[in-house]
């Protein structure tokens, strides 16, 4: 099969693999498509922690089962599915006690150690597989994944009936938070990015209060405020505006060793909870269920398809800004503009 591997940091290559052969308790997914994300770029620069090269890249997949395992008896070749890439240890005293994706031994697929989706072909833990319906756009579907990291993201949030949100970032993850806030109970969500062709998508979908900066609202200050650029000015321009009382809340990536200032008497001052959140926690299975039940609006979100020979233009323009959602779809014969 074809593949884009990361070599080294900052050194990529399109190269022949040999297909890979399922485990007794393994799936064998033909990759239908696989977003692009922060945290790739955060691996390809060596920015992320743990992260072992060579290694195939992609972690939001959707795609096609071709093979299984000797011991799979509820998947079937043919099934339609997307893929949780985390898996973890099971033996630490994080996923004993019911949080997984705190294991200190935590691996992503197409992040930390394992191979991902940006290839032909993709090996993947029965357990980490989930059944689509037949109907269910397959395409659309890679957006799962980041809509389960999401969903976790709420579970983390106190949800208060009423409350108002303030976002950073427009882009997937800025999208997928502000179209669930009203689910949440939100009264009010406004979104900010300095791109203004993200800030059009963010009308496209439903949101009503978009703005290229925060002081361009009436709002001074929200009762929950969520950073999904993991860009160090927009946590220090967003953690003040945080009612007191309220819930500033880490969701973007930013590099390892970033630090970023804020008061921490006014943190003790106003009892600002201050939370992360990290991955996914038992949110993939209703991840799919939202998904399918039209839970967000994703066709606006996608806005181009690259084969797997136009990866670096992809990389590149994901890194300018320029377009939605960028997605491979490693087995299509050309790229395509799709929004």
């Amino acid at each position: 099969m074809r593949a884009i591997v990361f070599e080294s940091p900052g050194n990529l290559a399109l190269i022949e693999r040999p297909d890979p052969t399922p485990g007794p308790r393994d799936v064998i997914v033909e990759v239908a498509a696989v977003g692009i994300c922060g945290t790739d770029t955060h691996v390809f620069d060596g920015e992320f922690e743990g992260t072992q090269f060579p290694l195939i890249p992609g972690h939001e997949a959707s795609g096609v089962i071709v093979a299984v395992g000797s011991e799979v008896k509820s998947f079937a070749v043919g099934d339609h599915v997307v893929v949780n890439p985390s898996t973890t240890c099971s033996e630490c005293e994080y996923c004993l006690n019911g949080k997984g994706n705190l294991c200190r031994e935590w691996n992503g697929l197409g992040v930390v150690a394992s191979d991902g989706a940006a290839a032909g072909l993709l090996k993947a833990p029965l357990s980490n597989v989930f059944k689509l319906s037949p109907e269910t756009d397959l395409y659309q579907a890679a957006l799962i994944e980041p809509l389960a990291c999401a969903i976790r993201g709420y579970d983390i949030l106190p949800r208060k009936m009423g409350e108002h949100y303030l976002i950073y970032g427009s882009g997937t993850m800025g999208l997928l938070m502000a179209q669930l806030a009203p689910r949440a109970g939100a009264a009010s969500v406004t979104i900010i990015d300095t791109n203004e062709g993200r800030l059009e998508v963010a009308r496209e979908v439903g949101i009503q209060h978009v703005y290229t900066s925060a002081n361009q609202s009436s709002r001074d200050l929200w009762d929950v405020v969520i950073d999904c650029t993991g860009v160090i000015k927009a946590i220090e321009d967003g953690l003040p505006r945080v009612k007191p009382g309220g819930t500033f809340q880490h969701f973007g990536v930013a590099p390892s060793e970033a630090t970023a200032d804020y008061s921490p008497f006014r943190v003790y001052r106003d009892e600002i909870s201050i939370v992360g959140t990290m991955a996914v926690l038992n949110t993939f299975g209703r991840a799919v269920e939202m998904f399918e039940a039209g839970a967000i609006n994703s066709e606006p979100m996608i806005s181009h398809s690259f084969t797997l020979d136009d990866y670096s233009e992809a990389l590149d323009m994901f890194r300018a800004g320029t377009g939605r959602k960028l997605q491979i779809r490693p087995n299509d014969s050309q790229s395509r503009i799709l929004a």
